[in-house]
């Protein structure tokens, strides 16, 4: 049988209890205990764990860069840069908060073109990173294109939990951190995001904005230990001054994610052992490419991304299908009817743009899950499939290693 790559880990057991808490309480909602209730308990854990001041939990990660993009204060109809590679969940945030997406080239290592985003910066209002798949563009380029035209920077960093770019976490380089629970993520809640900041008036818009009507907002803390001054007087002054989206995160998903936190560290370790294993593996045939990370990214992978070389559409297709014949799906961006994350399918954006060295990208470039929890003869297994089945199209199969 081959490898169960759908399964997540499960959840762990200081999870149930707390649910079965919450279950006899029936206090599921975020605002009903005075304090401390298990959604505030959170943000402060994740707020500390990433080593910033503020943390907002919300809906999902879509919910946290709508709210970020709101909070900025941003006109209607600003443009806000976003790479041509994500999922539809991010233009579809800026369209939602009335912006316009403006969408710049990503190259066949899944990162950001840095001469067509800087050609771009023009007029563009705020921009939005997008760490696809957990892969980081280079930051200390974009942070400082950003910076020298005083242009906010949101980082979407929903697929990079534990990621860290020279030492610094993912998600704390730009004015806005965002991050997904949902269930093929680091953390797994089924659903719920939450967003990361230094920012007192940043989050206390965010925090109104999210659904704290009337003076729920006092429930929302800074540091651990430090006096708010800054924070209280931004609530104060944006009191009845926001409309409500109603966002928020309840008491059941924190409960479901704060165990896990302590967990992250180790599921880091072993996402990316095992993606630096299937890669090394991978790439041993010339008709695989995995791209290798820069020099400051250390990653926090539970997937593999590869480019399949010198096949034409016929023989991905067939590639495909031969691998999913043999028990492991593969997702090719391009190939793959109405997908979320390639770009021409976006056609909810006024003037789509075409951008060539995206399409061209997408359209060799294959996703496959890797969850942290399988075994060395898991990972030998996956190897073998995807090395068989490529042999299948371009001629004998290389030795399999493992079985």
């Amino acid at each position: 049988m081959p490898p169960n790559v759908h399964d997540a880990e499960p959840i762990p057991a200081a999870a149930r209890a707390a649910i079965d808490a919450l279950m006899l309480s029936g206090d599921l909602f975020r605002y009903t205990a005075p304090q401390d209730a298990p959604v505030a308990l959170l943000e402060a854990e994740f707020a500390s764990l990433l080593g910033c001041k503020y943390a907002l939990a919300v809906s999902s990660c879509s919910a946290a860069l709508f709210l970020s993009l709101k909070s900025l204060g941003l006109p209607r109809d600003a443009r806000v840069l976003i790479p041509g590679f994500t999922f539809a969940a991010v233009p579809s945030s800026v369209m939602h908060a009335d912006c316009l997406p403006v969408l710049c080239e990503v190259g066949e290592n899944y990162r950001i073109d840095l001469a067509d985003f800087e050609a771009k910066l023009d007029g563009v209002h705020a921009v939005i990173i997008s760490h696809m798949r957990g892969h980081t563009s280079d930051m200390d380029a974009i942070a400082a294109l950003c910076d020298a035209r005083d242009i906010p920077m949101i980082e979407d960093a929903a697929h990079s939990l534990g990621t860290t770019w020279n030492g610094r976490n993912i998600g704390t380089i730009g004015r806005i951190g965002c991050f997904s629970f949902q269930s093929y993520k680091m953390i797994n809640a089924g659903e719920g995001g939450i967003l990361i900041t230094d920012d007192a008036d940043l989050v206390a818009r965010a925090v109104i904005m999210s659904g704290a009507y009337e003076h729920n907002w006092k429930k929302h803390k800074g540091p651990v230990g430090e006096n708010a001054p800054d924070l209280e007087l931004a609530f104060a002054r944006w009191q009845n001054r926001l409309p409500l989206y109603n966002m928020r995160m309840s008491n059941l998903s924190a409960a479901v994610i704060r165990p896990q936190l302590p967990e992250l560290a180790r599921r880091v370790r072993d996402g990316l052992r095992n993606h630096d294993y299937v890669a090394e593996r991978l790439n041993t045939s010339p008709f695989f490419m995995v791209p290798p990370p820069l020099p400051q990214e250390q990653r926090a992978p539970d997937s593999i991304q590869f480019n399949l070389v010198g096949l034409d559409d016929a023989a991905i297709a067939a590639f495909s299908s031969a691998a999913e014949a043999r028990g492991v799906k593969v997702q090719v961006f391009g190939q793959s009817r109405d997908n979320a994350r390639a770009f021409w399918n976006w056609q909810f954006i006024p003037d789509l743009p075409e951008l060539p060295r995206t399409r061209a990208m997408l359209m060799a470039a294959c996703d496959v899950r890797l969850p942290v929890r399988l075994s060395r003869p898991e990972l030998d297994a996956i190897a073998d499939i995807l090395l068989n089945a490529v042999g299948d199209v371009t001629g004998p199969t290389i030795p399999a290693y493992g079985t």
